[in-house]
């Protein structure tokens, strides 16, 4: 080629150099001859310079590339060219928009001042398993060194706090989702009932402790709650697991700063040492805070040794804290205003767990009993050792009796001899231990035989061991009202925790029964303006006098007093208008059975809303007040109703008010002249009470009680609420 022909002959020099027409050589000469000839036969109309500039845009493009375009000047490109012919559709689209015109300038880098503020960007780091390994790990050492501090340190608090709120929130997001007529992720709103239950079930028992005592707590109100909680929850009454003697030995060596040895002067083997007494390691009962152990000091007396769980001192404030969160959760959840009410319950189960609040109790009941010539010699209260006693650790008299709910063991004939009372009756020391005497081998089920030195002092049951201390069911029930009555009513200092476990019942020489009451850890106090408002509407309830019953409860802030009143009486008030219970029972018509259970339920949990209606003025006393008659209606139905109960209580209401020291002379007279009116009104309650006798002797009715349970069943479905049979036996 002719290089120097086709360059145009100009030298090239750098930041000068301009396009310019080149003069033709031979290869110019061929390529225009060649692309004449094929513009001809395809365009006949175009003429030579035309398609001559068509090639030589077609060829710069092919052989510098269509960036070389830029510097072709459109003066150098015909005019025909700037249009392209549509024939068809006779349009020209100008092309002159696809052509740079201007003349080529290199690119000149922008301002810096005109740009934007960099920013950083970020950059992930690749995948590695390397990183992810060493952070599983890290986590993995957090969490396992977390546990351990919370179990060496806080008695797994934290980790049954975690349990807790895992559990509760799982509970709240299943009622909130299928609690409906038809649930949409379970079979029935029973089926849903039936595995919450089994959640709050095993949520009590895995946690244990405090969790228990709750769920005790609970099981004892159950009747308001759905017959598969009622079902589940009467298995809180099992023995509770037992700590390890090292266990017990560390809360001794901890609160009195000696060993368990020098504490008691005793020793652990059957022969004693000399100058010591003796005491066993397995212990004899054990409960959801603490556990019993037997002893003889070295004095001869034979004691119980309470002591507290070691894991419970850490655990109540956890606990208690993780009960109030739930509580306030479920209040705004589901609109049931119960949290107001969680405080003082927080209160009364810490003071529970504090053995020396417990003797308070203990020794001043004791006292009120002795100074009450009605009770005096019926009810008997065991002494506290008070220098072998501390926060955790309680130490009162051994009490040989026989338990409530051993109803044989009560009834059946006495065999131990005239003039004679069971060991131990009307405070008297137990008799020493003989030299031959045999090892009482009464222990839990669960724990092993080995280490019982109790001695056996059961031959007031005769050689066949089938006798009983011959007394009274009446008599014994009798007593059990009147005690608890007077707490409620006269002193103002009520036992709320009177369960058959805790009632022991011992026979005097004379042959008649003595109630012993023990567990004095769970009390309430009324003040006299509470006890007066109390007694005064016991008093209208046996008395029909609505409006004396319907300004007690509204200063109460209680809305509706007939069901209210019938939540007291424990059976159905009639002296009240029932426009409630009308009002409950519309709107059934018409629908399938599910929407009728859904219905109950919900009606079960609006009557919630109507029996504490104001929860600012709620006496808090009252909820610890009705577990304390439902336990006592539940004992005198277990027994087959041998007393009329709310004729008893009721005269002891009455009496109350005339008994005030505050009332001047006038008041006291005008109080003796409605006693006396109470008197006669309520006598009409013996013709119900003797009519259920003989139709219990008759084999066709279970006593007074069992009518009454049948009763509050009728009222307690219109409020979706069914009682299963037994619920009150406490």
């Amino acid at each position: 080629m002719c290089m120097k022909a086709c360059t145009g002959g100009a030298a090239v020099q750098s930041g000068n150099w301009r396009p310019r027409r080149r003069p033709k050589c031979r290869h110019d000469f061929y390529s225009d001859l060649n692309a004449q000839k094929i513009n001809q036969q395809r365009a006949p109309n175009a003429t030579p310079q035309f398609s001559r500039a068509v090639f030589t845009l077609f060829t710069t493009a092919m052989i510098h590339g269509l960036s070389a375009l830029r510097r072709v000047h459109a003066q150098n490109v015909p005019a025909r060219l700037l249009t392209w012919s549509f024939a068809p559709l006779r349009l020209q689209v100008p092309l002159v928009r696809r052509l740079q015109t201007q003349r080529w300038e290199p690119l000149r880098p922008p301002n810096p001042a005109d740009l934007p503020k960099p920013r950083i960007r970020k950059i992930k780091p690749p995948f590695t398993r390397r990183k992810w390994v060493r952070r599983v790990a890290v986590i993995s050492a957090l969490l396992g060194t977390g546990f351990l501090i919370d179990r060496q340190f806080y008695a797994s608090s934290i980790t049954r706090s975690l349990r807790t709120f895992k559990t509760g929130i799982l509970i709240g997001i299943d009622y909130k989702i299928n609690f409906r007529p038809h649930p949409p992720l379970a079979n029935s709103i029973e089926d849903l009932h039936a595995r919450n239950a089994q959640r709050v079930f095993d949520l009590l028992k895995h946690n244990g402790g405090l969790y228990l005592k709750i769920g005790q707590a609970i099981a004892m109100q159950s009747a308001i709650l759905p017959p598969q909680f009622q079902e589940m929850f009467s298995q809180m009454f099992d023995d509770a697991p037992q700590n390890e003697w090292w266990e017990v030995e560390k809360v001794i060596q901890e609160d009195f700063g000696k060993s368990v040895e020098d504490v008691f002067n005793v020793s652990f083997t059957h022969e004693g040492q000399d100058g010591r007494g003796i005491m066993e390691k397995t212990p004899r009962a054990s409960a959801s805070v603490a556990q019993v152990h037997w002893a003889r000091l070295a004095d001869g007396r034979e004691v119980a040794i309470k002591i507290q769980k070691r894991e419970i001192a850490s655990q109540v404030g956890w606990d208690l804290w993780a009960f109030k969160v739930m509580s306030k959760v479920y209040t705004w959840w589901f609109k049931i205003p119960v949290y107001t009410l969680v405080p003082y319950i927080s209160e009364r189960l810490m003071l529970e767990t504090d053995f020396e609040n417990e003797a308070d109790n203990a020794e001043e009941m004791k006292g009120l009993v002795s100074a009450e010539p009605r009770l005096n010699g019926r009810v008997y209260i065991p002494t506290v050792y008070r220098e072998l006693s501390s926060k955790r650790v309680m130490t009162a008299e051994w009490i040989e009796g026989v338990r409530l709910w051993d109803k044989e063991g009560i009834t059946n004939n006495w065999k131990g001899g005239w003039r004679h009372g069971s060991p131990g009756a009307g405070g008297n020391q137990l008799p020493p231990i003989p030299q031959n005497a045999k090892i009482d081998t009464h222990a839990p089920e669960d724990a092993t035989k080995h280490g019982f030195f109790k001695p056996d002092r059961n031959s007031w049951r005769g050689k066949d061991g089938r006798g009983g201390l011959g007394v009274s069911l009446k008599t014994t029930m009798n007593t059990i009202v009147d005690l608890f009555s007077a707490q409620m009513f006269l002193w103002g200092a009520v036992h709320c925790d009177p369960h058959p476990g805790n009632i022991f019942i011992r026979r005097l020489p004379n042959g008649q029964p003595e109630v012993v009451l023990i567990d004095h850890g769970l009390y309430i106090r009324m003040d006299p303006k509470f006890r007066h408002q109390y007694c005064l509407f016991w008093k209208s309830l046996l008395a029909f006098d609505n409006a004396t019953i319907e300004d007690i409860v509204s200063s109460w802030g209680v809305k509706h007093a007939d069901i209210f009143a019938s939540a007291t009486l424990m059976r159905p008030y009639q002296g009240g208008d029932n426009s409630v219970m009308a009002e409950l029972k519309k709107g059934s018509k018409g629908k399938d059975q599910a929407e009728r259970a859904f219905e109950m339920q919900a009606k079960g949990r609006d009557a919630i809303k109507l029996i504490l209606g104001d929860d600012a003025k709620f006496p808090r006393e009252l909820l610890f007040i009705g577990r304390n008659l439902r336990i006592v209606q539940g004992n005198n139905q277990f027994l087959g109703s041998p007393v009329n109960r709310i004729k008893i209580t009721g005269l002891w209401a009455s009496r109350a008010l005339i008994e005030s020291r505050d009332l001047s002379v006038s008041q006291r007279w005008t109080n003796w002249i409605q006693h006396l009116r109470f008197r006669c009104v309520i006598a009409l309650s013996d013709v119900v009470f003797f009519w259920s006798k003989m139709k219990q002797l008759v084999g066709v009715g279970g006593g007074m009680e069992d009518d009454i349970e049948a009763q509050m069943k009728v009222m307690a479905k219109d409020f979706g609420v069914e009682l299963n049979h037994g619920i009150f036996e406490g």
